[in-house]
């Protein structure tokens, strides 16, 4: 094992580890912060930061061209997804009473919903 190996098997542990103790972080957040807005914060940024250094970490330590295509697959995916889902949750909380306009700069799906025309969303 050369010089470079040992600097990437090195580095892909860091990573590993760094991933793993945000994503801990995150389902921290989850289960303690106080109100949907700070659980979807938790859910998403340090999340997706922690995975992408796991996906990182892994692919130091891998190093096949195959496993780095399946790995970078892996993180555009939830780099995709991740927003989306937490749009949809954050929406179905505002539509069911859980986040107030007190919990809120602007208020901009309101403006959205209740202005006229066909551009009016009730569902």
């Amino acid at each position: 094992m050369n010089a470079w190996e040992r600097a990437a098997d090195v580095a892909g542990t860091v990573c590993l580890v760094l991933g793993a103790l945000l994503c801990f972080v995150a389902g921290v957040g989850l289960l303690r912060l106080p109100d949907v807005l700070s659980r979807l914060h938790a859910a998403t940024k340090p999340q997706a930061l922690g995975l992408l250094l796991v996906l990182l970490g892994v692919g130091l330590r891998l190093r096949s061209g195959i496993d780095m295509g399946m790995l970078a697959l892996v993180g555009f995916f939830m780099l995709t997804t991740t927003p989306v889902a937490a749009h949809m949750v954050g929406r179905a909380a505002y539509r069911t009473g859980q986040v107030t306009r007190d919990d809120l700069v602007r208020d901009e799906l309101d403006e959205r919903l209740s202005g006229p025309g066909p551009e009016r969303m009730d569902g």
